[in-house]
């Protein structure tokens, strides 16, 4: 029994911490499924850590989103941007595609991949910020590409930060629209994964409530460095994770 309870705590350290930088939370939780004899493996596991991840950003921003919800403009914005990846991440669920992603070598490519793309984002001048620049336009090609992040190791984080820094968006506003549209993404997959809890035995629930706490709290933590983090820094130190990662997952998927 205790070390199913360490296995959450493992896990809910890898989600907390993953969820937000751009290395993929998904991509780490299917590699340490891989690498260890977890009996906890199951979906439902994993988006219950999400859900943790979406209660801390519901507790971190609460300012931000009363004044989102006050602005129908922005409101409006991350709601559309909302709708690719809600439609898409239904459909997968549902017919069971979702389980066909989960596996290392697409990982192992997709991390390496988008790792590179992370960087040559970085490179561009930033000068554009949410309040002015941020319109119906950009934030609809922002929500197509984050459908990319239902395949592990493509990082939801790091796609929209990917995109918005292709689109000139400041490091910290391309890091607050990933945060904005996190929201509506962690909220629809937590409803997947919830809609048949009662039929599970309440020991069961019991991880899974654990889980949340847990994530709830490292992502906070996360999201509180990684504002501070990027006022200061580049994207660089992501990108090489990224790559060293890919290298770890291409020796276990191909060893």
């Amino acid at each position: 029994m205790i070390s199913y309870y360490f296995q959450v705590v493992i896990l809910a350290l890898i989600q907390g911490i993953s969820e937000f930088i751009p290395v993929s939370s998904s991509a780490h939780l299917v590699l340490i499924s891989s690498l260890t004899q977890f009996d906890y493996k199951s979906i439902e596991i994993d988006i219950s850590l999400h859900l943790g991840s979406l209660i801390a950003i519901l507790t971190y921003f609460w300012r931000d989103l009363i004044n989102i919800l006050e602005n129908k403009k922005i409101l409006s914005l991350i709601f559309f941007g909302s709708i690719p990846i809600t439609i898409i991440g239904f459909i997968l669920f549902n017919f069971e595609i979702i389980y066909l992603l989960r596996d290392l070598r697409l990982i192992a490519w997709t991390t390496l991949i988008f790792g590179i793309l992370m960087y040559y984002s970085d490179r561009k001048l930033e000068h554009k910020n949410i309040n002015n620049n941020l319109n119906i336009k950009n934030i609809f090609i922002i929500g197509l590409y984050q459908i990319l992040a239902l395949i592990p190791g493509v990082s939801r984080s790091g796609i929209v930060i990917t995109t918005c820094r292709f689109f000139k968006f400041n490091r910290v506003d391309s890091l607050k629209i990933s945060f904005y549209l996190s929201i509506p993404a962690l909220a629809g997959a937590s409803i997947l994964s919830f809609k048949n809890l009662s039929e599970k035995s309440f020991e069961l629930n019991l991880f899974i409530f654990t889980s949340i706490f847990l994530s709830f709290i490292f992502s906070f933590l996360t999201i509180k460095f990684l504002l501070f983090y990027l006022k200061k820094f580049s994207l660089n130190l992501f990108v090489y994770y990224r790559i060293i990662l890919s290298i770890l997952l291409f020796l276990v998927a191909y060893g």
